[in-house]
Formats: C-alpha cells, sequence, structure tokens
C-alpha cells in the first residue's frame, strides 16, 4: 500500500485512508513516505512522538516542514568529520528539498581530535616526516555545499560553528571557523538564490573570512537580512560589508559586538548615505567613537530608508550628539534611535533635546546610561509620547478611511 513502486494510498475511499494513516506506524522510512504521504496528521505525529515541544507557527503552520526541517537540522547538528558518513545527511537532502525552507543549526562539530603523547611525537616526525602530519584531522565542519544543490529552495539559514553545551569540556578549538569552512560556506550560498535570511554568528569571523563570503552574496538576488553579530570583524571587513550595501537589496543589517572602529564606520556610512533599502542598522557593542558617530549621523541626512538604529556601546560622547540632533530635526524616515551606555553628558543632552524638539516622527529613543540628565531625558520623553499619540491618531485615521471604502 505504501510502495514507492506502486503506491495507492491517494486512491483509497477518504475514510479509509484516514483510518489507514492513523495506524501507519511513525517509524516507516523517509524514502517511502517522504513523497508518498503528504497528510497533515500523519506527520504531526512523526513530530510529537519525537521531540516534546513542536511549534509549527514557524513553520508555515506544516507539520511535515517542521518534520523535515528538524531533521535534517539534527543530521547536521550531530555530524562528526573523520568519523561519520556524509551519505545520510545528503540523501535526507534530496527528500527534504520540497519541504525545507529554513535551517537554523545552532551547533557544527569538529572532528575528534587525536591526542598524541610528547614522547611518541618525535619518534613518529622522525620514523614518518610529513604523513604524520597528513595523518591528523582537519578541523572542518559539514560541508554544506554537499547538500546545496538539493536546497535551492532554501530561504533562511542560521548557522552557529561551535559546540552546544561542552560544559567542563570546553576548548577553543571547539569554537573554530576554518578557512577551508569558509570557502565551502561560501560556495554553498553561491548556490542559494532564494535565500532571504543569513545569519553567522558566534563564530569567530574575522576580516579575511567575513571578505571571501561577502564575495559571493554580492548582486545577491533574494538576501534582505544579514546577520554577522558576535564575530571578530574589524574594519576591513566592515568595508566589504559596506560594498555588499551598494550592491545588494538588504534591508536588515546585523552587526552587533565584533571589532568595528572608525574607519570601519564610515565606509557603512558611505554606503549608508547610498543604499535605498536598508531599514535596520546595529552596530551595538563595536568601538565606532565619535569619528565614525558623526559619518553615520550624516549619513542619516541623506538616507531616507532607515528607520532603526542601534549605537549603543561605541564609545561616543558629545560631538555624535551635535551630529545626531541634527539628523534629528531634519531626517523624518528614522522611528527608533538607541544610544544607549554612551558617554553623551549634559551638554549632549541639550543638543539632542533640541533636535527632538522640532521631531515629530521619532517613536523610540534609548537615553539609558547615557548621562544627559533627568531633565533632559524627561522633555525627550515627553516629545516621544506625543509622537507616538500622533502615531496611534494616523493609523486609526488610516484604519477608518479603508473600512468607509
Amino acid at each position: 500500500m505504501l510502495s514507492s513502486e506502486h503506491p495507492i494510498l491517494e486512491k483509497l475511499l477518504p475514510q479509509h485512508r484516514a483510518k489507514v494513516l492513523d495506524r501507519l506506524p511513525t517509524a516507516l522510512p523517509l524514502p517511502v513516505t517522504a513523497n508518498l504521504i503528504s497528510h497533515e496528521d500523519y506527520w504531526r505525529r512523526c513530530c510529537t512522538e519525537r521531540w516534546p515541544t513542536c511549534d509549527i507557527s514557524h513553520y508555515g503552520l506544516s507539520w511535515k516542514r517542521l518534520f523535515f526541517e528538524r531533521h535534517l537540522q539534527n543530521l547536521v547538528e550531530h555530524f562528526i568529520p573523520d568519523l561519520m558518513d556524509t551519505g545520510p545527511i545528503c540523501d535526507t537532502a534530496e527528500l527534504s528539498k520540497n519541504y525545507v525552507r529554513r535551517l537554523e543549526i545552532q551547533q557544527l562539530l569538529p572532528p575528534v581530535r587525536v591526542e598524541v603523547r610528547r614522547e611518541d611525537e618525535a619518534d613518529d616526525l622522525s620514523d614518518s616526516g610529513s604523513d604524520a602530519a597528513a595523518d591528523l584531522p582537519s578541523m572542518d565542519h559539514f560541508d554544506l555545499s554537499l547538500i546545496a544543490a538539493s536546497l535551492c529552495d532554501l530561504e533562511e539559514l542560521h548557522l552557529v560553528y561551535g559546540v552546544r553545551g561542552c560544559g567542563m569540556n570546553f576548548e577553543w578549538n571547539l569554537f573554530r571557523f576554518t578557512d577551508r569552512d569558509c570557502a565551502s560556506l561560501a560556495s554553498a550560498l553561491q548556490t542559494f538564490k532564494k535565500l532571504k535570511v543569513f545569519r553567522l554568528h558566534r563564530s569567530k569571523v574575522d576580516d579575511d573570512k567575513v571578505r571571501v563570503l561577502i564575495r559571493s552574496l554580492l548582486d545577491h538576488p533574494s538576501l534582505v537580512h544579514l546577520d554577522l553579530s558576535h564575530n571578530q570583524i574589524s574594519d576591513r571587513g566592515a568595508r566589504a560589508v559596506g560594498k555588499l550595501l551598494t550592491r545588494s537589496q538588504l534591508q536588515i543589517l546585523d552587526l552587533c559586538n565584533n571589532n568595528i572602529q572608525a574607519q570601519g564606520a564610515q565606509a557603512i556610512a558611505h554606503a549608508l548615505a547610498r543604499t535605498a533599502t536598508l531599514q535596520i542598522l546595529n552596530l551595538r557593542l563595536n568601538q565606532i567613537g565619535d569619528e565614525g558617530g558623526r559619518a553615520v549621523c550624516n549619513a542619516l541626512l541623506q538616507n531616507t530608508s532607515l528607520k532603526r538604529l542601534h549605537v549603543g556601546s561605541n564609545e561616543l560622547s558629545e560631538p555624535t550628539a551635535t551630529a545626531l540632533a541634527q539628523v534629528l530635526s531634519q531626517n523624518t524616515t528614522l522611528r527608533s534611535v538607541h544610544l544607549s551606555s554612551n558617554r553623551i553628558g549634559q551638554d549632549g543632552g541639550t543638543q539632542l533635546l533640541e533636535g527632538m524638539s522640532e521631531n515629530r516622527t521619532m517613536l523610540e529613543f534609548d537615553l539609558r546610561l547615557t548621562d544627559v540628565g533627568q531633565e533632559n531625558e524627561f522633555y525627550v520623553n515627553q516629545v516621544l509620547r506625543a509622537n507616538q499619540e500622533r502615531a496611534r491618531a494616523q493609523r486609526k485615521q488610516l484604519s477608518t478611511s479603508g473600512l468607509d471604502r
């Protein structure tokens, strides 16, 4: 009845088909069930028997999609290079190609490291020369390019090159994104033409590696969200990201918690002044300083697309506040600015208040831990409340006019 050569499930009467599906074991081989069973009740049983928590709202309300995405994710996350065969993952990816739209890989394991005793190491090198080094396991992780062709409809990819929950077994080598990893990932990215969201975080990505990745993303037809937060990107890498801004349709860029300083911020600001698509920019926890802060603010005098800016914890002070005050008085697109944990000071707070007094569109302004003074912060919040009330009234008016039509 479920033979892949002679399927008759769909030929059964609806009431008979329902009884058969209710009795089918969930342990049937995927090569048989993947393309023969589309009924959601069967895949719901497969999911709930395997995972205690299942929320299909994150999977397009499809139990089948949830099963295949999480099943493939589990295979990739527990794959050990040099010890396990890639065949099962490649086969599963091929079976999943019509159902997988997002992969959220929360860990990628390195090969098992072989311990070599120091007293034996010298003997090995003398006996076998360079062959000993060739026998050592590589530091590569699973090569995503092996399954890229099967996942040509992938829309979201979230990656962490590291080990989750290693506890007392922690070693820095467990969190290493190698050059070969980078090359294979760049190759895979070029295949994912429908990719909209790419997140590579907590993976020690440096300037050289991010430049390789960015080259593979230039002129990408679909990418709108790029998250490279919590890495080791500095100014050279930021310049590459700036180039991507001018050669893509990015709407969200997250570079939180990297090593970007003034020159990197200037490169991003130069691109920001030229892009018409970016809506959210997160530079929190970098070191762009006032030189970089002023460059970003000057770009916002020309940019008409950015709605949210986060520059918290960036060693900013009064000069940046002066530039931002001008932005607040002229820019009508910006809706949210996070400036927290910077030494803006009372004088900088006064200038920000002057800029806000002419602003009618800002809805959120985070000034925590900036020493702008309670009075300045109070009056800024008064302006924000007035803007929020105005925005609510406008939405209500638009809603009413829509109903009248």
